[in-house]
């Protein structure tokens, strides 16, 4: 019997829905794969569909065009190594999320997801059945058990049961989405399953974005004891060919290179640039426009834009009105000119005048309020969405988190466009975001490299400028303050008693509150944007529109 074994692992990027496409992607990796020698081409979870799929694979002709596709792979892959696929799997009355062994022409084995994620973005349980403890499946020398993501993400009995009934090393597809400082999540899971079971382990994750998800990739291997063997890059396409090798002491995965990841600000800058992209590239897009007020946030999602598509795909438009500053307005001509993007100057003066007469005799005898201030933000909307009808340029929305949980944006305003990328990003992170940006530049940006976001836009208070001499912090606390209350009762769901307890103010902690629970429908009506947090709001923080509740602690 060998005491040899390769595989190669294809960290990939696929394309919810594009099944033929992600088929071809699978059969060029097999190309490479046999022309390796590798016994086995491994690809990660639901890869011939895309994830997550939601409820598109519960449609019976999308998952029967998904199993068709993954037999027709077996028949064109007749003549090499063996391929590991994920996708769906229907016996006749259940629906699994399987993961396909092809070899000689024909699908050879099936392994199905048994532990179902039912957590943040994930619905497994309402997709899919839990299948039945299974063991490993022999590929030449070697029996592998292959646990599926979340199957290995439990000390439960799973990669217990596989090690038991004899397998000998794990491999591990996954379809596991980025959110910060998630990796050392994963490894640390990962550990736990080698020590627990004495086998070294092969993790595969996908890389890629899909609508406000994020796949990192960062593939790894672990031999027993939990030494690292190699690690793969993250967010980047990479195929990798392993070698395993028997010892006295059982098979050990032979060392490779180990990728440096970047720091937590740099994987959120990358994961909103990754996002944006494929969001682009995915739904045919491909130039975007955004309105640029010289505000911190349109600075940071224009430069997002220029590194995802380059300058020359980005338009930046900027709308002033009378309480527009001059600083705003050099700052907004200053950064779009460093970036490299198209800067267009249409001010709303004379569309703004037309509605105030408009609506002056349903006006009169009331005083100015938010309601003329709404008009400003809601008729620079109707500009830019007029813009991007014509163009076929996607409008970028740009509210920052802090804004998005307290309402601080304009529905049918500055809310409207297509896609956020810094919807998850609080206020303070953003001016951090800003810095790292300008003292970074990476092969992966197509935007320039230096002090692209003007130091002058970092510095100054933040303001709407809907108003004479207006301040964000004439309505809202100070954003130091405001993101620490934020974090507590949308990210680490404290009470209003524990706030208080931690030295905040009990009534701007109360008003904090507030704002977050009258603005559900806005967010509900809200672009999709990056998720870099485990409290996203959408999939991962799911409240109700209509809500009398308030926290009395």
């Amino acid at each position: 019997m060998s005491d040899h074994f390769r595989l190669t692992m294809a960290q990939l990027n696929p394309t919810v829905g594009a099944i033929a496409a992600n088929a071809d992607k699978a059969r060029a990796a097999w190309e490479q794969a046999k022309a390796a020698g590798s016994a086995l081409l491994a690809l990660p979870e639901a890869f011939i569909t895309g994830y997550q799929t939601q409820d598109l694979v519960m449609r019976p002709q999308f998952f029967r065009d998904s199993m068709a596709a993954v037999e027709q792979l077996a028949a064109d892959c007749a003549d090499g190594p063996a391929i590991g696929i994920g996708g769906p799997f229907h016996d006749g009355t259940h629906l699994f999320n399987a993961y396909y062994i092809l070899h000689g022409g024909k699908v050879a084995a099936r392994v199905l997801k048994q532990r179902l994620p039912n957590f943040t973005v994930f619905d497994e349980e309402r997709q899919f059945t839990s299948a039945d403890p299974q063991g490993p499946i022999a590929m030449g020398p070697i029996r592998v058990g292959i646990p599926i993501c979340e199957d290995a993400w439990h000390g439960e009995d799973v990669c217990e049961t596989l090690a038991e009934s004899g397998a000998e090393v794990l491999l591990i597809p996954n379809g596991s989405p980025y959110y910060r400082r998630k990796f050392d999540v994963r490894v640390n899971h990962m550990v736990a399953r080698v020590v627990e079971t004495g086998l070294p382990l092969l993790y595969l994750n996908m890389v890629g974005g899909q609508d406000d998800q994020v796949f990192d990739g960062g593939s790894f291997a672990l031999n027993p004891g939990g030494e690292l063997a190699f690690r793969m890059t993250t967010f980047d396409e990479e195929i990798r060919h392993v070698d395993l090798n028997r010892t006295d002491d059982g098979w050990r995965i032979a060392p490779g290179p180990i990728a440096v990841h970047g720091d937590e600000w740099e994987q959120d800058y990358r994961a909103m640039v990754e996002s944006l992209r494929d969001y682009m590239g995915k739904t045919g897009f491909k130039q975007v426009l955004l309105g640029l007020s010289g505000g911190i946030d349109s600075a940071i999602v224009a430069t997002i834009a220029a590194d995802a598509l380059g300058p020359e795909n980005v338009r930046c438009v900027m709308l002033p009105s009378e309480y527009t500053s001059q600083n705003s307005l050099d700052d907004a001509k200053d950064i779009a000119n460093r970036l490299g993007c198209t800067y267009d100057f249409v001010p709303i003066k004379e569309g703004r005048d037309a509605i105030t007469n408009t609506l002056a005799p349903f006006f009169e005898g009331t005083q100015p309020d938010v309601t003329e201030e709404n008009i400003q933000s809601r008729l620079r909307g109707l500009l830019l969405m007029a813009l991007s009808n014509k163009t076929g340029a996607m409008l970028l929305t740009t509210g920052n988190k802090s804004e998005v949980a307290v309402g601080y944006a304009t529905i049918y305003g500055d809310m409207a466009g297509g896609y956020n990328p810094i919807k998850d990003l609080y206020k303070t992170r953003v001016f951090e975001q800003c810095r790292w940006r300008n003292a970074n530049h990476r092969d992966w940006m197509k935007g320039p490299e230096g002090e692209v976001i003007p130091v002058s836009i970092i510095d100054k208070p933040p303001s709407a400028e809907l108003r004479p001499d207006q301040k964000d912090e004439d309505s809202l606390p100070p954003y130091e303050v405001l993101d620490a209350i934020l974090e507590g009762l949308i990210d680490d769901e404290k009470s209003v008693a524990e706030l208080v307890a931690d030295g905040f103010d009990r009534d701007t902690v109360k008003k904090v509150e507030h704002l977050i629970f009258i603005s559900e429908y806005k967010r509900f009506q809200s672009a999709p944007g990056t998720r870099l947090t485990m409290r996203s709001f959408w999939l991962d923080r799911r409240y109700p529109i209509v809500n009398r509740w308030r926290d009395t602690s």
